[in-house]
């Protein structure tokens, strides 16, 4: 099959949910109202809680969810076979991704703002709180720390992504400023675009790279110590300096990628070279079932989105109707990117022939971010006049680094709310303070890269085998207090309920095999972190069991009164 076919295929099915089934969910289940006073509104400081165009917010919000796992999970999960992944992305995009991402954003912007752990305790009760926010908190860990370790990697493999992603920042806080002036946003958007990509042509060029020694560390090490630096100072300024100009216009430059990619496809009409289904695959190959739907997360659902609708995103909403076009499109988009990874790693722009393609993904750990690049760059050097595959990979790197770097940086300020609210909820006046709530989050995260991982700073990695179960967990808990929600306010709640029960099942039995598997390796951290994420989304569950039944006989003793 040519990817052409592939990529219609899942057009099609992104449209269709972008523009019959998300309208149906805003209008009929959660029924926004523009009338609706917003929390940024409501609670504006300009700090945090700020009145954002919809656009700009869409730019933030997609960038900050997306980081490199819908690259890197179906880059990953296409050793089954391309089918599995495909119709996986499109329809969880569809009917789990955009729902639950859309539903986090209203239920917090219903709730002041409240994170999705904050919230669940006037949904649920206390104790389903604290648990949540247990979770959160090891979540925001492991990505933080990982995507440190991912875009330090990133930038000794490739030295010429090290220059523009850094220019990034300087032109995000150029358009930051001029936006509060009231300049034209399509004038900006354009000059910044153009800037970042003369910037990347610029990388091709300049390459920047650390000493092989510098204060006893690696290169990859001091990268990790300077992205927490700035991860820090990030987190602490208003929102509208720098987090939302370099996330949209972050945004727009993944937007001329994907049309160079899609158009790519077109104009070359590859044909796929992996099989549909893999029936070659390496002993102690991991089931396909249930692994396949925590191995693809962020590209058709993730927990993560959820942290971030209801951490940064909610408090800065306009109009509460905003939230289907940030956060069902949000989801489309990382559904389109997670699309478009599947073509670039299958077809013969990634391999010359199934033979060559079986031996680049002879293991199932095999593939994920230097398998795209490398597809994604050959497939847009050998059809776009005038691009060189050289400048294509070093396009796609920064446009790695630059995802993975936005996620650092909504990633710290989560951490710093959720310390903050731990202030709030159990009288901490220390954690109270925004400084002091961001020291303690960069350095517990400081703490896990070099206290784990010794001088190299990759200690992420040491748990990060965690996320894919504990994320879409996760997903579950928070599609659980949207379907809880739903019920008290008298809605249907079928269209997250069945969403909720599907993603529980796969992803607890992917943390029981998981569980298994560290056992028999003797990771015994592991096996205590996974039982901890297991215990706690069962008791969680039996919480919302519990008001959910008690809602029931309410109700139905109301009716037998009347």
């Amino acid at each position: 099959m040519g990817g052409v076919m592939i990529i219609l295929f899942g057009v099609a099915g992104l449209a269709f949910g972008w523009f019959v089934y998300s309208r149906f969910i805003a209008e009929k289940i959660y029924q926004l109202d523009p009338d609706f006073q917003t929390p940024a509104h409501e609670l504006s400081d300009g700090v945090d809680y700020v009145p954002t165009n919809k656009y700009v917010l869409w730019g933030h919000h997609f960038t900050s969810v997306a980081g490199a796992a819908p690259i890197v999970g179906p880059a990953i999960a296409v050793y089954w076979g391309w089918l599995p992944a495909l119709l996986w992305v499109v329809f969880g995009t569809i009917f789990f991704a955009g729902v639950h991402d859309m539903g986090a954003l209203w239920a917090s912007t219903r709730n002041k703002g409240k994170s999705i752990g904050a919230l669940s305790e006037n949904v649920i009760g206390k104790r389903t709180r604290s648990l949540f926010l247990i979770v959160i908190f090891l979540l925001l860990l492991m990505v933080n720390a990982v995507f440190g370790v991912v875009i330090a990697n990133g930038f000794v493999g490739t030295p010429g992504s090290v220059f523009p992603a850094w220019m990034a920042i300087a032109v995000a806080l150029v358009i930051g400023q001029l936006l509060r002036r009231n300049y034209s946003l399509m004038l900006l958007t354009a000059a910044g675009v153009a800037i970042l990509y003369f910037s990347i042509w610029a990388g091709t060029f300049i390459e920047i790279s650390l000493p092989d020694s510098l204060f006893g560390l690696a290169p990859s090490a001091n990268w990790i110590i300077i992205l927490f630096i700035y991860a820090a100072i990030a987190s602490m300024l208003p929102v509208w300096v720098l987090l939302q100009p370099r996330d949209f216009i972050n945004g727009m430059q993944l937007i001329v990628g994907l049309i160079l990619l899609y158009g790519a496809v077109l104009l070359t009409m590859p044909d796929m070279v992996a099989p549909a289904f893999n029936t070659q695959t390496a002993e102690g190959t991991p089931s396909i079932f249930p692994l396949l739907f925590v191995t693809i997360a962020c590209g058709a659902i993730s927990g993560f989105h959820g942290i971030v609708a209801s951490g940064t995103s909610s408090k800065q909403l306009d109009k509460e109707t905003d939230a289907r076009f940030v956060g069902y499109l949000g989801a489309v988009g990382e559904g389109s990117l997670a699309l478009i990874t599947i073509v670039a790693v299958c077809t013969v722009a990634y391999a010359a022939s199934p033979d060559q393609w079986h031996t680049l993904y002879a293991e199932f750990s095999d593939g994920g971010a230097p398998a795209f690049v490398a597809g994604g760059a050959a497939l847009i050097g050998t059809s776009w006049p005038g691009i060189s595959e050289g400048f294509a990979q070093v396009l796609l790197a920064t446009m790695v680094a630059l995802f993975a770097g936005t996620t650092m940086d909504s990633g710290v300020r989560l951490q710093r709310y959720i310390i903050q609210e731990w202030g709030d909820i159990y009288g901490i006046k220390l954690f109270k303070s925004g400084l002091a709530a961001t020291i303690v989050a960069v350095v517990a995260c400081l703490l896990l890269a070099f206290g784990a991982g010794g001088s190299s700073g990759a200690g992420g990695m040491i748990i990060w085998p965690l996320f894919g179960a504990t994320n879409q967990i996760l997903a579950s808990l928070t599609l659980l207090v949207i379907t809880v929600m739903l019920i008290k306010m008298g809605r249907p709640s079928f269209y997250t309920l069945i969403p909720m029960i599907f993603v529980l099942i796969t992803s607890f039995l992917a943390g029981m095999l998981q569980l298994v598997s560290f056992y028999n390796e003797g990771n015994y951290l592991l096996v205590f972190l996974d039982f901890v994420v297991l215990v706690v989304s069962v008791l969680v569950m039996l919480e919302a069991a519990s008001v959910v039944s008690k809602l029931k006989k309410d109700q139905a003793a109301s009716e037998s009164a009347s």
